[in-house]
């Protein structure tokens, strides 16, 4: 019926051309005399899906929802379906549940195909426009290495384009195998160990005054090159009542730490030659003009040596590296700082950068990671909190990378996910063959001399038995060395205070001689009510009692 509507000049068109005037003259009357079956609609979405592919390129029409019979009702009728073919299609298979499937990633759908903004890459490295690509976390990172050889057919054509004969001039293979770092065993422990103790916080009124709703944590090996053991962080969804599995926010979320970063401050001084072993500094509070007073969190004493400063996580003492380091002159009474050198903010960021914190942790093998965020407005007194952790940002990870740092004796390793590619394995769980192990790296081996990294071990061991976090950790079976942090988190609406929570950090590592285990815990906007549970202590704790059972265990399955 439509092909009576042409006319003899469009009776000549080629036959792309000439289907395309048919379409056009079908009328909204025509459509209202078909019957629109499900079967008929069907029959036009695959109708679609064949049109859109392009001529000798494989193009997936249906990869899910089909059933036995009716994959079986095609093969058997491949014969009278020119260019249709019957395939066994990939599919991947979540085999921990939601155990970091943030960073495992995602794929896009057939449907989706490659990504239109990058279409050229794609296809002119040989994929086609519907096959299936990693878009997010280690899919996305090592898509070269996971999706594997296609299959190459050459395809023999009479002049009119149809298909005489093929022959595979390049055989299919499956992509290859990664082998990571995570034990997930031990992984799925640490996410439950976060879980619950988030739980407890939530449901704790001190700990909870409306706004606590997060808890992150990562652990590495410091000595293996960097080792992610573990990465966990877990979101309490208020309106569902529900805790959510959001790993990735431990390298794209960034808080301010608190005193957890001390360390670094010390080993700036150190450096910078404005304090050195041993050194002793004035504990009384300071004050600048058009800056708060800037005070400990409680008195600490007339003085305070370097030791002292981080065993007992002097707020002054720090506040006074900052000034030496800005070579200011400071003077009682709340006038300005005198000479001091806005260069120096530049210069303690550097000082921290060696460390990992504030920058690019080394290039951790997923295709993104935050760097942190720089405060703003830096006036003579933010330099003093920069250096107690409460103006700069970071992420877990890059706490994780700054004690992994001071653990390893100053060598900052590069931070790994991955660490062999292997050939694809058997079917009984045996690796495949070793294409390419992914070796430990060193970044950098921080400006400092060995007896000043020394000096910083010895103040975070002290941390544990005699300082800030002795109370929690007193009795603990294992040697830990460790720094605690608390760094002031107003709420603010419509420029008014309606609330007062606090980050709460912890940074450590264990043993003491030849650390195996580095650890570093955020959980932000904790309540200050009394008897708040201390859940970045439960957390740590929690951390390292696992790694040592699960390390027992391993042992004694080797013997």
């Amino acid at each position: 019926m439509i092909a009576e509507r042409l006319t003899d000049e469009e009776k000549t068109l080629d036959s792309g051309d000439k289907y395309q005037v048919e379409l056009d003259k079908i009328t909204e009357e025509d459509l209202e005399q078909i019957e629109w079956t499900p079967e008929l609609l069907n029959m036009i979405a695959i109708k679609k899906e064949l049109d859109s592919a392009f001529e000798l390129s494989p193009h997936v029409i249906v990869n899910e929802g089909l059933t036995d019979e009716e994959y079986a009702q095609v093969a058997e009728h491949l014969y009278e379906l020119q260019g249709i073919n019957a395939v066994i299609d990939w599919e991947r298979q979540k085999l921990y549940d939601e155990t970091l499937s943030s960073f495992f990633g995602n794929l896009t759908s057939s449907d989706e195909g490659i990504p239109r903004e990058n279409s050229e890459f794609y296809l002119t490295n040989g994929y086609t426009w519907n096959d299936r690509v990693g878009t997010s976390g280690l899919e996305q990172e090592y898509e070269h290495v996971l999706r594997g050889r296609k299959e190459k057919v050459q395809y023999t054509t009479t002049t009119n384009g149809d298909v005489i004969n093929s022959d595979v001039v390049v055989e299919g293979q499956r992509g290859k195998d990664l082998i990571l770092t995570i034990d997930m065993e031990y992984q799925a422990e640490v996410d439950k160990i976060v879980k619950e103790e988030l739980r407890k916080a939530i449901n704790n009124p001190g700990s909870n005054n409306g706004y606590l709703q997060d808890a992150l944590a990562v652990v590495m090996d410091p000595q293996t090159g960097g080792d992610i053991l573990a990465l966990s962080g877990f979101r309490y969804d208020k309106e569902e009542q529900e805790y959510l599995n959001q790993a990735y926010r431990t390298i794209y979320d960034s808080h301010e730490p608190g005193s957890s970063i001390k360390g670094a401050t010390v080993l700036a001084g150190y450096q910078e030659g404005v304090i050195d072993i041993g050194t002793i500094l004035d504990e009384s509070a300071i004050k600048i003009k058009s800056t708060p007073r800037f005070a400990s969190y409680s008195y600490l004493g007339r003085s305070n040596s370097d030791l002292e400063a981080l065993q007992k996580s002097s707020n002054v003492y720090m506040g006074r590296i900052a000034i030496k380091i800005a070579g200011a002159t400071y003077r009682e009474g709340g006038e300005i700082l005198h000479n001091f050198d806005y260069a120096a903010f530049d210069l303690m960021r550097n000082y921290f950068s060696q460390f990992g914190l504030g920058v690019k942790t080394g290039g951790v093998d997923l295709p993104f990671e935050a760097t942190g965020l720089t405060g703003i407005n830096p006036d003579q007194g933010k330099l003093l909190y920069m250096a107690i952790g409460q103006y700069d940002t970071y992420t877990t990870l890059q706490l994780a990378q700054y004690v992994s740092t001071i653990a390893n004796d100053g060598y900052r390793m590069k931070p790994r996910l991955v660490k062999e590619i292997r050939e694809p394995g058997g079917g009984d769980g045996t690796p495949g063959e070793l294409i390419r192990s992914i070796n430990p790296e060193v970044l950098n081996r921080v400006d400092m001399d060995d007896k000043y990294i020394e000096r910083v071990q010895t103040g975070f061991r002290r941390v544990v038995t005699s300082g800030t976090a002795s109370g929690q950790w007193s009795g603990f079976p294992y040697e830990v060395a460790a720094k605690t942090g608390t760094a002031e988190k107003p709420k603010y609406e419509d420029g008014k205070q309606v609330a007062y929570t606090e980050n709460l950090s912890l940074v450590g590592y264990s043993p003491l001689e030849e650390p195996e285990v580095a650890f570093a815990v955020i959980v932000p906007e904790n309540g200050t009510g009394d008897n708040r549970h201390q859940v970045h202590h439960a957390i740590g704790k929690r951390i390292i009692e696992t790694y040592y059972e699960f390390k027992n265990k391993t042992d004694k399955s080797k013997e």
